[in-house]
């Protein structure tokens, strides 16, 4: 919830995302999120990582 445009509805799809897919392999993957579109995938992009 710390980053620009994801709330608390938003931090638990991508939880939940996780957990029913399993861990993410690349940031690629957030638009697998319910509510991620390209437009905020794009503002996210550069925030997040992905480790192993």
């Amino acid at each position: 919830m710390r980053l620009p445009g994801v709330g608390p509805g938003l931090a638990q799809r991508i939880l939940d995302t996780r957990e029913r897919a399993g861990h993410f392999a690349s940031v690629d993957d957030l638009r697998a999120v319910p509510g991620v579109g390209a437009g905020k995938f794009a503002r996210l992009r550069d925030l997040v990582t992905v480790s192993k």
